[in-house]
């Protein structure tokens, strides 16, 4: 795999969960949630990214929104449901990313925020359009995505290493 490859990191922030009597990582989904993880599924698929890689939080809400979106792509990427993306930092995804696989070209990282949103903000040296400032303005909701791209290996991923190609929200 050359160092000019380039990559494609798409995060996905977990469709609206319910508040119940759960603890917070147990939470479901909520209606809406339900409806928006499936719209968030087809856009990926009109993406055209053939993922290589989905790394999902075990969080209920994450991976119940990963089920509903996984159905709408052409194919099932392999999966690894991570423990870390629970509540981790922009830092903490960093890292994880650096143990991405080197034959990984595109990783779908479904996750929570703050910590997706500080992650696209981070990693985002540059933005195409007004992509940045239409996400920092929106705040990331539920079942949003953005996609990054940079050339180089998952351990060059650093803060600035990226380019802000696309964010979509389910009300775009």
């Amino acid at each position: 795999m050359s160092v000019e490859t380039i990559r494609r990191i798409v995060l996905l922030r977990h469709a609206k969960a319910d508040w119940g009597q759960e603890t917070d990582h147990e939470r479901p989904l909520a209606e809406r949630g339900r409806k928006d993880a499936p719209v968030a599924g087809r856009r990926l698929a009109q993406s055209g990214i053939d993922f290589d890689l989905a790394l999902c939080s075990t969080a209920a809400r994450t991976r119940e929104t990963w089920k509903l979106a996984v159905h709408e792509l052409a194919e099932r990427p392999r999966t690894v449901y991570e423990e870390r993306i629970y509540e981790a930092s922009p830092g903490e995804l960093i890292a994880l990313l650096d143990e991405v696989p080197e034959d990984v070209n595109d990783v779908l990282v479904i996750g929570h925020n703050p910590g997706v949103h500080g992650l696209a903000e981070v990693l985002a040296g540059e933005a195409e359009g007004d992509t940045l400032a239409r996400m920092n303005h929106s705040g990331f909701p539920t079942a949003a995505y953005a996609v990054l791209t940079f050339t180089g290996n998952w351990k060059s991923v650093e803060p600035g290493s990226c380019r802000l190609v696309e964010f979509w929200t389910p009300h775009d």
